[in-house]
């Protein structure tokens, strides 16, 4: 035990303690390819046995912005975890591939081994759901950068593809229907103006009961819900032409991520109901429904582009999915590659 280390804030025996309670939630993620244990400088993932024609690996890195305080502030820390992963492992299944496994990186004021706990359980739940290792991760506690109650969270994720099969935007075309898949609720987008609304401009308790019956930070602490288990056998079997993970930016940014510069997805936003919550931001916040399809995903956290002719296989095999629209030749006056029709 370091004395000198203590007092500079930093308790390296607390360290020791939250990696031993955190062992038994890594262990129920591992998948076979995993090489290695928890401990070593870094993490080994044997991928020598892929099925992958051509395999390309494929990743990406996120966090859970500022949904966080919110978990911070009620001390509710057991779903952020889902989130970071979910913000991850959603991107990679968007691209076509199969994420394989999962880091976190988990920043400190001060290391309390129990909520450390909470926090990983939630990662390795995440994990359990996408379908990924949770093989190694970081917790640095780091007094005078945070306080004592302050904490960040982000995840890192790889996954693997057939370079062939990857879904980059040329397989979409004119003609495809679109298919929605609800999201959770709010997922982990929005939440600096989510928290002004509600906190700032409007003074209300976290737990107020709001007309649906729900506990607000129920709402606002719903896990995003990860898509993996749902869409990944499609992707596999070559259904699905393109996805698009609706995060920051809503519809308009992240849709016309899976196209190409010729073509428009044009969706009708009356075809599913939307869920309580974004209709209350919306009337407390007083903004267009155009401004809110650009910030939330509005109930939809997944769009799938399909050949018209595997529609009814694709919402046969994943619940609560329906067609919202479909992608068309771009016009002159479709300049965004995205039309919502019917906005409330």
């Amino acid at each position: 035990m370091s004395e000198a280390y203590e007092a500079a804030g930093v308790n390296i025996e607390a360290g020791y303690e939250a990696v031993a309670r955190i062992r038994k939630h890594v262990a129920r993620t591992m998948r076979p390819e995993v090489m290695t244990g928890l401990g070593g400088f870094g993490a080994l993932f044997d991928i020598a046995n892929s099925s992958y024609e051509h395999p390309v690996l494929v990743s990406g890195t996120d966090g859970v912005g500022t949904k966080i305080l919110l978990a911070q502030q009620t001390n509710q820390l057991d779903t952020i975890g889902i989130d970071a992963v979910a913000m991850c492992a959603n991107d990679i299944l968007a691209q076509g591939a199969e994420p394989l496994f999962f880091l976190d990186y988990l920043a400190v004021g001060k290391n309390e081994p129990k909520q450390i706990e909470q926090i990983v359980s939630g990662i390795a739940e995440g994990c359990t759901q996408a379908g990924v290792a949770l093989i190694g991760g970081e917790t640095a506690e780091m007094p005078d950068l945070y306080s004592e109650q302050e904490f960040d969270l982000a995840g890192f994720c790889v996954g693997i593809g057939d370079r062939d099969y990857l879904l980059d935007g040329s397989q979409v075309k004119a003609g495809d229907r679109l298919i929605g898949l609800p999201s959770s609720g709010i997922h982990s987008n929005g939440y600096s103006l989510v928290r002004k609304v509600f906190f700032k401009d409007h003074q209300f308790a976290f737990d107020e009961r709001l007309e649906d019956g729900r506990v607000l930070i129920d709402h606002l602490l719903e896990p995003t819900k990860i898509y993996v288990k749902d869409v990944l056998p499609l992707v596999q079997k070559h259904h699905i032409h393109g996805i698009a993970h609706i995060t920051g930016g809503g519809f308009y940014e992240n849709v016309p991520r899976m196209l190409d510069d010729h073509l428009t997805a044009v969706i009708d936003t009356s075809v599913w109901e939307r869920p309580f919550i974004f209709d209350k931001i919306q009337s407390l916040a007083g903004i267009t429904s155009e401004e809110m399809f650009n910030i939330f995903n509005m109930g939809i956290g997944l769009v799938l582009a399909v050949d018209e002719r595997e529609v009814t296989s694709v919402l046969d095999q994943i619940d609560g999915s329906t067609v919202i629209g479909c992608v068309q030749a771009r016009e002159a006056s479709d300049a965004q590659g995205i039309r919502l029709i019917n906005l409330p």
